[in-house]
């Protein structure tokens, strides 16, 4: 039993002492604000800041940056730092609305605020801009030929169009993934400040290195002289996963001006500045036997990006492995609009592939007379379809049936309409999810002291999913140390490299390492591989302060050498992992009841049954929180959340929290969670998987699926709002 508490940062968290990137106010700190653009295409030609210079307290407007100043820290995908190549302020070029035209700084942020308000600006071109993936002016490319690298490729497996043709039962079905923003709750902000030569960052990020790094390159200075301090982040999901566009900038005017400049984006600028979930169009085509047994499956995406980079797509990594399907053809193209670059969000590819899937598989079972959990263990496989190797773990039947049970899907009558309850029409659903078990290279570094406490410095950052709970546990459960006598440090590049936190493998990533460093600890001090420690005897033995230890851990396909040196400066790993005989995944089943007003056509979400196979469980408490917060997540995916773009100006329309609505409390009802907790010793030495993105992936098609057996009706576009359901009662 952990001595650890449930959640380590629980007190500082709700008593607000726990310290954010943007909540630092040194000694003569200056405040930015941005001035954007207000067409979507074109070029300046002119920036008019005579009134925004007339205001007292402003210092600095700056419109242009020389390239011998600041350059792009390039695109992720390319080899760069950050969300997107372009880098505003240093050409005339307009690529979409909101873009940056002008950075001011002013004693106050009233007088920056002010200021940026009053810059205008003179254009030429204004052609109107293509916004929607079905718009005009789009260029459509695929992805297998343009970025002709193993990586992404189309998923293929067998003869699928064949083995399609020939199946006795087809189900052909399309749907559609709007654009979404991941407005966490702490909008995006840095405090930067020049100490001589040596620039530090307080930013909340997922990727403390690559903003190193990035800056670095952005800057030309060596990026020994960038630190970053990111020890906690109030939500990214994606968002905050690499160099934002206003960091260098920043950096420039903080050396210009000789002192500290704090620059917080407001929440309009977050939707215009930052990446966002690209629209989708997604043909999911099935062909099955009379009984539903699944013989090959299409699955065709056309996804949105910009005009200058390609953000890649892989929705089909997943869709091709929910099921026993060896027949199996994806293609993904790629569809360019005149739109920032899209970018990451929590389950990008997969919250959309699944529902395409799952909704599919839905109409499969309803065509074939069979019961939608019984066909999907009917289908269960313990091989992945695309390799032929078997998983290192699968209990996608497990979660099924313990999830059934738990919901009571017995109950459930087959016939659309046939449930109701206080004049509701009520409906079940039940969709499964799955998620690439990945895993990062990682150095954790120890120390422990005569004072009998430990510090641990590892590749992490703290999103609010319960690393730092999770390292803690691990320490106190290991050494048998109390939990206030272990230090962590995250997200800081001072103390170890920082590999971008994404794709839940954060913990699967630090845990490992932490793991292998603590057993390197145990060796350097003599003692045996298990048991409680003193630790102030054991390092007062050694007769030094404190002992250090370092440990490396690189997974598998991913060459040592190579793996590192990306790890040291600030890139993510290019490849991999490719496990030795085996695939891995994280899974989950979600089980969704609706209720729906006849006379309004609301929904109601008052049941939620969710059951996951992510491991060994290393932090009860924070685990539930982060499948909880999935399905909440869910709901306002399904239901709510669709970020407008304007058809004839650019940008988007509903960028504030009034008009871009989430899931609240009052949507929120009973979510039940439980875990399969069966360790996967294959994947590493701790046994865990990724949990954050999975319990996300899923949702959606549960709700869905629900729907129609509420009303007879599917819904293939998301969001589905109050208008779709209603025309149809």
């Amino acid at each position: 039993m952990s001595t650890a508490p449930a959640r380590v940062d629980a007190h500082a968290k709700v008593t607000g002492a726990l310290r954010y990137g943007a909540d630092r106010a040194p000694h003569g700190l200056a405040h930015a604000a941005y001035a954007v653009a207000t067409v979507a295409k074109g070029r300046i030609v002119r920036v008019h800041t005579e009134a925004a210079v007339s205001i007292p307290g402003v210092h600095l407007v700056l419109t242009r940056v020389d390239a011998a100043e600041l350059r792009s820290a390039g695109f992720i995908w390319s080899g760069g730092y950050g969300f997107q190549s372009l880098q505003p302020l240093l050409d005339d070029r307009i690529a979409y609305r909101g873009q940056p035209i002008a950075l001011v700084v002013a004693d106050t942020l009233v007088a920056a605020t002010e200021a940026a308000r009053l810059v205008t600006a003179d254009y030429t071109g204004g052609e109107p801009p293509t916004v929607a993936i079905d718009g005009p002016g789009v260029e459509i490319v695929g992805q297998e030929q343009a970025v002709p690298m193993p990586m992404f490729a189309d998923t293929v497996a067998g003869d699928a169009d064949t083995a399609l043709a020939a199946a006795p039962v087809k189900v052909d079905v399309e749907v559609y993934g709007p654009n979404q923003h991941q407005v966490p709750m702490e909008l995006i902000g840095a405090v930067v400040q020049w100490h001589g030569d040596t620039l530090v960052v307080h930013e909340s990020t997922q990727n403390s290195s690559a903003l190193q790094h990035g800056m670095a390159h952005q800057l030309g200075i060596d990026p020994g002289r960038v630190q970053v301090i990111s020890p906690s982040v109030g939500g990214g999901f994606g968002q905050k996963n690499s160099v934002q566009p206003h960091l260098g900038p920043l950096a420039v005017a903080a050396r210009r001006l000789g002192r500290p400049v704090k620059l917080v984006l407001t929440r309009p600028q977050t939707f215009h500045q930052a990446s966002f979930r690209p629209m989708s169009r997604q043909r999911v085509r099935l062909g099955a036997d009379a009984s539903g047994r699944l013989v090959a499956a299409v699955h065709e995406i056309d996804q949105q990006t910009s005009r200058y980079d390609l953000f890649p797509a892989f929705y089909t990594e997943v869709s091709a492995r929910l099921y026993g399907i060896g027949d199996f053809r994806g293609r993904q193209r790629q569809v360019r609009t005149d739109t920032q670059t899209p970018g990451y969000m929590r389950a990008p590819f997969e919250h959309m592939s699944v529902f395409a899937m799952e909704t599919a598989v839905d109409e499969l079972a309803h065509a074939t007379g069979q019961d939608p959990v019984a066909l999907r263990l009917a289908n269960d496989t313990a091989t992945d379809p695309v390799t032929g190797l078997p998983f290192s773990s699968r209990h996608v039947a497990e979660c099924l049936e313990r999830g059934a049970a738990r919901f009571g899907w017995a109950e459930r009558k087959p016939q659309p309409r046939s449930h109701y309850a206080d004049g509701d029409l009520v409906g079940w659903g039940v969709a499964i999810g799955a998620y690439p078990a990945d895993l990062a290279p990682a150095i954790a570094k120890l120390s422990a002291t005569a004072a009998g406490t430990i510090v641990v410095a590892v590749a992490g950052h703290e999103m609010g999913q319960g690393i730092r709970t999770a390292i803690t546990r691990l320490v106190t459960d290991d050494l048998g140390v109390p939990a206030a006598a272990v230090e962590l440090d995250l997200g800081d590049t001072r103390r170890a490299p920082q590999h971008l936190t994404a794709g839940s493998w954060g913990t699967a990533t630090a845990l490992p390492a932490v793991a292998a460093g603590l057993a390197e600890l145990r060796a350097r001090l003599g003692l045996p591989a298990a048991g409680p420690v003193d630790l102030r005897a054991a390092v007062a033995a050694t007769g030094a302060p404190r002992v250090d230890v370092e440990a490396t851990t690189i997974p598998p396909g991913q060459p040592p050498d190579i793996a590192v040196e990306r790890l040291r400066t600030g890139l993510p790993a290019l490849a991999g992992p490719e496990y030795p005989g085996f695939v891995a995944f994280s899974y989950i089943a979600h089980f969704a009841e609706v209720r729906v007003e006849l006379a309004t056509g609301r929904v109601r979400v008052p049941q939620v049954v969710s059951v996951a196979d992510c491991g060994r469980v290393a932090s009860p408490v924070t685990a539930a929180s982060q499948v909880r917060g999935g399905v909440v997540w869910g709901i306002g995916a399904t239901l709510r959340e669709r970020s407008v773009a304007e058809p004839r100006y650019g940008g988007f329309l509903n960028a504030t929290l009034e008009e871009y609505p989430i899931a609240v409390n009052a949507d929120v009802h009973d979510i039940d969670v439980d875990f399969i907790d069966e360790p996967d010793p294959l994947l590493n030495p701790v046994g865990v998987k990724g949990l954050g993105e999975v319990a996300f992936v899923g949702v959606a098609p549960a709700i869905g699926n629900a729907l129609f057996h509420a009303t007879g009706v599917r819904f293939r576009r998301l969001p589905i709002r109050i208008e779709d359901v209603l025309t149809h009662l």
